[in-house]
Order: structure tokens, then C-alpha cells, then sequence
């Protein structure tokens, strides 16, 4: 059962770090249609500015379940592999439970956040895009 459930957390982080792929592709094509497009033909694309802030959002969020699983976050080992197992092990403890608050208040106050958002109607200051879905969308990785 937990094989299971990992092997569908490694696919679906997967699918994520595609999805945050193809958000990084499309702001660099929307910057360089846009500079091209205000340089040479005097037409900058509308909203190009919100659309590469958020293509950046989702970029960064969209790939760092992947980071995790890969084990590409940066980490500071030197002197913890100077301590017992015994120790390493209560200090493993300690820091994932740390880490699984931390994320626990992070996606409660997203869920608020994206609340507050599609209540009060919050869009991109340009292009008019909203900003709720991508607080929940983040909220649920």
C-alpha cells in the first residue's frame, strides 16, 4: 500500500515539475516576444509582466515537490554526520516535525489567502488575470 502511494506521489510531483517546465518556457518566449515586439515593431505584448510573474510562481512551486523527492534541496550535513545514529535519528524527528507544521501553517494560510483573493476579486494589475487559483493550486501540492 505505501509502494502504491509513493509511486502516485512520485508520478503526480512528476506532472508538477512538467507543468513548472512549461511555465518556465513560456516566460522565457513571452520575454522574448516582448522585447522583440517593443524594440523592433513598437508593440510590447499586453500584460507581459503579470504573465511572467506568475508563469514564475508557478515555476518555483510547481517544481519543488520534485526537488524534495530527488533530494536536489540544499542541505548542511558536516556536523550532523559527526553525531551519533542514535542523535542523527532524534534530530531527523525534530526537523520533519518542524517541517510538517511549518507546511501545515503555510497551506492553511494559503487556503486563507486564496479565500481572501476570490472575495475580494484580486486580479493582476495588467492583464486582469485572478490571483485565487494559484493561491489554491499551491496550497494543495
Amino acid at each position: 500500500m505505501i509502494a502504491r502511494f509513493e509511486r502516485f506521489v512520485e508520478v503526480f510531483s512528476n506532472w508538477l515539475a512538467w507543468i513548472g517546465f512549461a511555465s518556465l518556457v513560456i516566460m522565457m518566449a513571452i520575454t522574448c516576444i516582448d522585447v522583440i515586439g517593443a524594440k523592433l515593431f513598437l508593440r510590447p505584448v499586453f500584460g507581459a509582466i503579470d504573465i511572467v510573474m506568475l508563469a514564475q510562481l508557478i515555476a518555483i512551486a510547481f517544481g519543488g515537490s520534485a526537488t524534495l523527492i530527488l533530494g536536489r534541496h540544499v542541505q548542511v550535513e558536516f556536523f550532523m554526520l559527526l553525531l551519533p545514529e542514535r542523535i542523527q535519528a532524534v534530530v531527523d524527528t525534530i526537523v520533519y516535525l518542524l517541517c510538517f507544521a511549518l507546511f501545515a501553517l503555510i497551506i492553511w494560510r494559503l487556503i486563507i489567502y486564496g479565500h481572501i483573493m476570490q472575495s475580494g476579486g484580486e486580479t493582476s494589475s495588467t492583464a486582469r488575470i485572478p490571483l485565487y487559483p494559484l493561491a489554491y493550486s499551491i496550497s494543495c501540492l
